[in-house]
């Protein structure tokens, strides 16, 4: 399978603390993982027309950033530019489908070469939908695998040697839940979700010594236009109740960033749930079943 398996030992445990020793001294091995502040950093947001993209962009812009958008829809991003400007700050969009490989290189290309490099990426473009897997057309389900992860593996290909070769660098994967725990009536969706979690986690070792840091993202249901009338009728009532803001994520998101996190789940309190699902799978299958099928 190409995972290694260790074998306990007492050299293993002494280097066990050694490594521990380094991540809470991780400042004096990696540069600086806490992005601060956020003036005049260059931002670059894909799927900025609408929901998280779109309020995240407003909030970095008060914040004094510099802001790159990238979306499908022209007259959306043309709004949000101008909202941005009205602000007082400054923001350029490139329209692209990030889902075509070449789209989005063109659009990072350009926007990097506007700002004269980006220094926090943010892969927030994507879609779901609610069906049952012997429902969903196919076609539908290749396209969601396209944008939702192959759309942020083109941008971030694009964009990290530039970050790379400056040493520092910010990426930040809007991940899922669903892409920890996959529910039912979201096979796809889930699939998409579990491979951008499994990106960001894997070149988050990678790139860590190149100064660049990850943040992964894992909203549960958040108050976006994301869910349209359809998911909304089909989504349980645990999900419905547990409904948080937008402005919520995006508070949590901007701490995250300032603290140096890794890792970022909202609300919290899904995150028992991680567990139980490591500790007792079969009792959280009983659980995802009960609170989520009709």
């Amino acid at each position: 399978s190409g995972f290694p398996l260790y074998r306990a030992s007492a050299a293993s445990t002494a280097d066990i603390g050694r490594n521990q020793a380094l991540d809470e001294n991780v400042g004096a091995v990696f540069p600086m993982s806490q992005l601060t502040s956020f003036r005049d950093r260059r931002v670059l947001i894909t799927g900025a027309s609408s929901g998280i993209g779109r309020a995240l962009a407003l909030e970095l812009a008060k914040q004094n950033a510099r802001l790159a958008l990238v979306a499908r829809r022209e007259s959306e991003l043309e709004v949000l530019a101008q909202e941005i400007r009205s602000l007082g700050g400054e923001a350029a969009f490139a329209v692209a489908d990030i889902a075509e490989r070449l789209e989005a290189e063109r659009a990072c290309h350009k926007l990097s070469e506007a700002f004269g490099g980006i220094d926090l990426l943010v892969n927030n473009a994507g879609y779901g939908h609610h069906r049952r897997f012997l429902d969903w057309d196919v076609d539908d389900m290749e396209r969601m695998m396209r944008v939702n992860y192959l759309g942020s593996l083109y941008v971030t290909k694009a964009l990290v040697p530039q970050m790379v070769q400056r040493r520092e660098g910010w990426l930040v994967f809007i991940a899922s839940v669903a892409g920890k725990i996959a529910p039912p009536d979201e096979s796809a969706y889930a699939a998409s979700k579990f491979a951008m979690v499994g990106l960001a986690e894997s070149i988050s070792l990678e790139l860590e010594e190149h100064g660049i840091h990850t943040l992964t993202v894992c909203p549960g249901a958040i108050r976006t236009p994301f869910f349209d009338e359809e998911a909304l009728q089909r989504m349980p009532p645990v999900a419905k109740n547990s409904m948080v803001s937008v402005e919520s994520l995006i508070e949590k998101i901007i701490r995250a960033l300032k603290r140096g996190d890794r890792e970022l789940t909202h609300p919290a309190f899904i995150q028992a749930g991680y567990v139980v699902r490591a500790l007792a799978p079969g009792f959280m299958r009983r659980q995802v079943r009960r609170t989520t099928m009709k």
